[in-house]
This record gives C-alpha cells, sequence and structure tokens, in this order.
C-alpha cells in the first residue's frame, strides 16, 4: 500500500508544491488580492431550466459572497456546448469562467470530427456536482415502473420518443445508455436545451426523456411527470418510492450527469490559485451542499489535478458507448 504523497502523480505533486510556494510569496497574496476587478462571468454552455444552471447558480452566489465581485451565470447555448466552451478558450480578459460537464468535456471530442477546443486550452478548478439521472415519462402513457416502460417499449418499436437538451448532451447519452442495456427502441428528439425540451415532454409531445434531478423534481412532486427510475446507485431520499435502474433487473447500471469549473489555460497562476481556493471554499460550504441536496444533487469541491483526472477516467469510459451507440451532432 502507498502512503498519500506516493500516490500522487509527478504531475499532482509538481501542481500542489507550486501552489503552495506560490500562496506564501508576497507578491502572490498582492496578485490575488487585487483580483479580480470586475464582476466574474460564468459561461453555461445550455439554455436557462435545466441542472447545469441549479447548479451554476448555487456556486456563483456563493462565490460572489467572498470573491469581492459579483459572479453572474450567462447562458450560451448551440452546438452541444461547443459555442461557449470556444469562446472561453479565448476569453482575453481574465475573468470569464465556464461551467464544463459530462457533455462537453466526455462526450463533444468522440461525436464531433473536430471540435473548437482542446482540453489543453482550459485548466480545471473543481469538479462542483454530480446530478443523478432521472428516467422519467409523461403521465398518459400506461407504465409506472421501468419494468413496465421496457415492456410497453419492446411491445412498440419505433413508436415512443424521448427527448434531450442536444445531441451528445447528458440527457441523450443517458438514454442511450438504457437502451443498450435494455434493449428496447426508442426514437430521440433533440432539442436546444432541457427549458424547451421539458416544455414539450410536460405537454405530451413527447414521452419520455433522461435529466438532471435538479430541473424535475419540482414536476415529478406536482405529478407532471412520473420518475419510472434513477440512475443512482441508490435510491434517492427525495424519491424513496423509485427504485434505480439497477433493482429493476440492471445490474451495475449507474448514470449520473456532473458539472464543474473551468477557466482558460492562459490565465496568470495567481488568478488560478485564488479561483480554485474560491470555488472548492463555495462548494464545499454548508449552503451550496443544502441547496444542491435539496435538488438531489452532490456536492465534490475536489481540487483541480483531481478534476483533471476525473475528466480522463470519464472520457475513457463513456467513449466505446458513444461508439456503440453511434451517437453523431446536430445536423449530421
Amino acid at each position: 500500500m502507498t502512503d498519500a504523497f506516493s500516490s500522487l502523480t509527478r504531475r499532482q505533486w509538481l501542481a500542489t508544491s507550486g501552489a503552495v510556494a506560490l500562496a506564501t510569496s508576497p507578491w502572490l497574496a498582492r496578485a490575488q488580492a487585487d483580483w479580480p476587478t470586475k464582476p466574474l462571468r460564468l459561461v453555461v454552455p445550455f439554455a436557462p431550466g435545466g441542472s447545469s444552471e441549479i447548479v451554476a447558480r448555487a456556486v456563483a452566489g456563493e462565490m460572489a459572497k467572498t470573491m469581492g465581485q459579483n459572479v453572474f451565470v450567462d447562458n450560451k447555448p448551440g452546438a452541444a456546448g461547443n459555442i461557449a466552451m470556444q469562446e472561453v478558450a479565448n476569453s482575453t480578459d481574465g475573468h470569464t469562467l465556464i461551467l464544463g460537464h459530462i457533455g462537453t468535456l466526455a462526450v463533444n471530442p468522440y461525436i464531433f470530427a473536430k471540435v473548437p477546443y482542446e482540453m489543453k486550452d482550459f485548466i480545471p478548478i473543481t469538479l462542483v456536482s454530480k446530478v443523478p439521472s432521472l428516467y422519467v415519462v409523461h403521465p398518459d402513457l400506461p407504465v409506472k415502473n421501468l419494468t413496465e416502460f421496457v415492456a410497453y417499449a419492446k411491445a412498440r418499436p419505433g413508436q415512443l420518443n424521448y427527448g434531450s437538451a442536444g445531441n451528445g448532451s447528458a440527457g441523450h447519452l443517458a438514454f442511450e445508455y438504457l437502451k443498450m442495456a435494455t434493449g428496447i427502441f426508442v426514437v430521440h428528439v433533440p432539442y436546444r436545451g432541457t427549458g424547451p425540451m421539458l416544455t414539450d415532454l410536460l405537454s405530451g409531445r413527447l414521452q419520455a426523456a433522461a435529466v438532471g434531478a435538479p430541473a424535475l423534481l419540482q414536476f415529478i412532486k406536482a405529478g407532471k411527470l412520473r420518475c419510472i427510475a434513477t440512475g443512482s446507485a441508490q435510491r434517492l431520499p427525495q424519491l424513496p418510492d423509485v427504485p434505480t435502474v439497477a433493482e429493476q433487473g440492471f445490474k451495475g447500471f449507474e448514470m449520473t450527469q456532473w458539472y464543474g469549473l473551468l477557466v482558460p489555460a492562459k490565465w496568470p497562476k495567481a488568478h488560478v490559485a485564488k479561483i480554485e481556493a474560491e470555488a472548492i471554499r463555495a462548494t464545499r460550504s454548508a449552503a451550496v451542499k443544502d441547496k444542491l441536496a435539496q435538488d438531489t444533487a452532490l456536492a465534490v469541491g475536489n481540487t483541480g489535478a483531481e478534476f483533471d483526472a476525473f475528466i480522463k477516467a470519464e472520457q475513457a469510459r463513456w467513449k466505446p458507448v458513444i461508439a456503440r451507440a453511434q451517437i453523431k451532432p446536430d445536423g449530421v
């Protein structure tokens, strides 16, 4: 067994030791104190109304309390998040960061022939939250759980549809993962964001969807949507009567969305160090933990090095799933 020090990679050790040395230097302290000099813009690469916005606003509000400047959320949907990622990668104002997630960081590199950004364009700051995916149907669909839904869909191959926030989005990935596990054929209908998709799901124009819990709980509790399974490893306290996918006959199945902060790679080290410390503090705060817990999201708040390793592991996990499901971007 290795101790904590020897288990660190050389890169992690260098980053950690460097951060400690910089944090003790007088010039860094002054640089950190003088920055930020204007409000920070947290870009969310999707339309308002989804889990990403809920997570972003929770952490942005808490960071603003000690950053000395406001942290405002700016929704920039389009091209499965590529537009926002490219904009932030090219940002030079030193006050723009982005909420990366499973789609932009672990899916897009494998569904697009070319994406307008690379991981080297960013510095991972912290994994903010993991959000269980909920599998829901419109109440008019005559199914009460996943077992019944699978049987109903198998009897009607290609006759049911499900919506997502767009090709390659977390909801698209979650439902394709479910289709692979259950052997059903349900038609995918991509939208430009979770909000527009939910509008059609609530009206009955869509039959099903897989969406992060924060965006769905209010509709489930109001009886406007029916949750047939959770993608979490265990049942959720907010939905104790809803079994997991694994409990309903698909052992080992787990599907969570995740969100984390990144900044452009050209940011000064002093500013990166400060934003990482502030983001971790905010994410681990009782206020953010409680806020996210109310919406069935788990606050994480790990280091930038740990978030970087997490992203690489998720890329390795989803690359073969994407290839097998033949997930393509919009217009392809």
